[in-house]
Order: C-alpha cells, then structure tokens, then sequence
C-alpha cells in the first residue's frame, strides 16, 4: 500500500520506518531530513525493501492511506492549508490539547476529515526505539473498527496493534501524560525518592481518569496502553522530551531556556496551560495539572510540592 507520512520530526521517521516494512512510504516534512532518513533507509535496504522517500505535499496526496504527526498547536492550520481529500482515511499520531480553545485532536480533525475515517495512535512508544525495529504495543482509536483494523494490518511484526473504539479516552491518555511526565521529572529533578514517585504517577493516573470519564472516557482505555503503559514510559525515562521539561524545571530554569536546549517541541508544556484552562471551566479537580502549568509560569517547584502534600 502506499502511504504517506505528515511530519518529519523523530516521530514521524519513525512511523515512517516501521510501515515501510510492508509498504511503499513516502514522508512530507517542511525541512531537508535526507540526512536523518540514512539510517532508516540502510536498514530497508538489508532487508531489500525501497527507501522512505521525501517529498513534496503536491506529490503526496495520491497514497491509499495517511500518517499525521504534526504537532497538535499547528495541526489546525496545516490542515486548512493542506487539499488532503474529505474522505481520505488518516491516522493521527499528534498527542495534546490545543490550548485557549480547549480543542481535542479529534475535534481539529473532524472538521477537514470524514469521522468514520479517522483513526488515532497512542500508548508507550519511544520514536528511537520504533526506529530500531523493537517490539512495542500499540492503541488505535476510532469510531470506525475497519478503517482502524485497516491501519493495523499495515503495521510491522514488531508492532502489536490493539484496534479501539474510545477515541475521546485514547486522545486525552496521550495528551494528559505528557503533562504527568514533566511532574515526573521534576520529582526526579529534586531528588525525592521512590516513594514520592510512585505517590505522584498513582495519583497522576487518578487524575488523567477523572478528566477523561468527564469527557466519556472510559475507565478501561486509562488503565491500559493509551494511559498506564505511555504514562509509565514517558515519566521514567530521559528519552521523554516531556521529562526532559520536568527536569530543567526542577534546577530553576525557565521554560524558555528548557525548549531551546530541547531544541524540539515538548507538548506537555502547552497541553498542561489547556487542561488547567478546561478544568477550572468545569470545576473538574486536576491538582499535578495545575501545579505543573504553576512551575511552567514561573513557581518555584519545591513550593507547589507542599502544595500539593496539603491539599
């Protein structure tokens, strides 16, 4: 089949990577990433499969199915600016909330892409590990079984793919953990023990939950890949840009310096501002969310953890 991968950041490559081990690839990125598709491309070639090649939007838009990884903030323009047809079938593997509008990933897409076409990824998957072929465990959400069991079948062998039917739960799992995962590393970053850590990612997925169920979420989706499987992955390791964030703020840096040193988007910092706003809008109690967006701001990070112990 031929598909096309929107997005050339490490994400996008990597999804990129792991379909083009059944499938003919092509990947649209705003940026020359000829040099970051070397590795990936050797690797198909041992395996006598055809490169993933970049190329234009223009050039793009006649593949069977599409891949979207544009971050969340800009997924609503690049839609608007982009003739991908109504009824094109799409998986969207953006995770966040756009913030001031309070936009759920589903809701932007709704708008340019037919419902019963659509489909999202989520759960634990770290962009470094897909692009070295190891195994991993997968959620697809859609209202649509077929459509999303479709984009299953053109999954790799070391991808397992759970078809879904919870979009609005697989949608906030992926965009509250990323929030969940800058408290992690800040916790990690003052050096407050096991413990704490444990105390703060239960509590963390309690709270992720509680959000969801107010949206229709269900219960089953938090507890599962989409929720404790990329919860637990994002806020332990330093492979999570998210973590990464909870780490500069943990020694006094501001959230500026953090993303310049990042160096690449970190959806955590504006999904924590959105869920905050959408919160207090309908008094759902979201107490990490809220102190992280605090930290975000400027507040010192040992004062919101007494906060929190007192609340």
């Amino acid at each position: 089949m031929r598909i096309t991968v929107f997005g050339g950041g490490a994400w996008g490559r990597a999804l990129a990577f792991a379909f083009a081990q059944n499938n003919e690839v092509s990947i649209v990125s705003r940026r020359d990433i000829s040099k970051a598709l070397v590795d990936a491309n050797e690797a198909l070639k041992k395996n006598n499969l055809p490169p993933i090649i970049q190329t234009q939007t223009k050039n793009a838009l006649d593949s069977e199915y599409f891949v979207i990884t544009i971050t969340t903030s800009a997924l609503k323009d690049w839609f608007k600016s982009t003739t991908i047809a109504k009824n094109a079938k799409v998986l969207i593997a953006s995770k966040g909330i756009e913030e001031d509008t309070g936009d759920f990933v589903s809701d932007i897409a709704k708008k340019f892409i037919d419902e019963n076409n659509l489909c999202s990824l989520a759960g634990p998957s770290f962009a470094k590990e897909v692009s070295l072929a190891l195994p991993c465990a997968l959620a697809i959400h859609s209202s649509n079984a077929s459509v999303a069991q479709e984009f299953a079948d053109l999954m790799p062998s070391f991808i397992k793919p759970y078809v879904k039917d919870d979009v609005r739960g697989g949608e906030i799992a992926g965009a509250y953990k990323n929030v969940i995962a800058i408290a992690g590393g800040i916790c990690d970053g003052l050096v407050l023990g096991q413990n704490a850590k444990a105390s703060l990612l239960s509590r963390g997925l309690v709270e992720m939950s509680r959000f969801g169920e107010f949206f229709g979420g269900k219960m089953q989706t938090f507890l599962g890949l989409s929720g404790a499987g990329d919860l637990f992955l994002s806020a332990n390791s330093i492979l999570s840009r998210n973590y990464r964030v909870g780490l500069g703020l943990a020694q006094n840096k501001t959230i500026d310096e953090i993303l310049l040193e990042l160096g690449e988007v970190a959806e955590g910092v504006k999904t924590a501002k959105a869920i905050t706003q959408i919160s207090q809008r309908n008094n759902i109690y979201s107490p990490i969310a809220t102190e992280v967006q605090e930290i975000i701001k400027g507040k010192n990070p040992k004062e919101s953890m007494n906060d929190l112990m007192k609340r």
